[in-house]
């Protein structure tokens, strides 16, 4: 699979999550509660990737997990503000 590819998966994936997310909030979940676990899904399916179902990750491991969102989560926020049009400098 070519990157062009991967990143068009990668978009529908996630878009199917946010839909997800979308109707348990339609189903009157808290939106809070919805985002806690839909991170404590990412924490389980990040350590089955790297450790399957009878492993764990080491603290080296988490650390390197932690570092991929925090990546991830910094990256979102900065095409959000550019779809907003807001500059560093606002």
């Amino acid at each position: 699979m070519d990157n062009e590819q991967t990143l068009e998966t990668h978009n529908k994936l996630t878009n199917e999550l946010v839909a997800l997310a979308n109707s348990m909030k339609d189903q009157g979940h808290d939106i809070k509660l919805i985002s806690a676990a839909l991170m404590a899904s990412s924490a389980i399916y990040a350590t089955y990737t790297t450790s399957g179902n009878e492993g764990y990750l080491h603290d080296s491991g988490v650390d390197k997990v932690a570092d991929i969102y925090k990546k991830h989560l910094a990256y979102v926020q900065r095409a959000k503000k550019a779809d907003l049009g807001i500059t560093d400098t606002e």
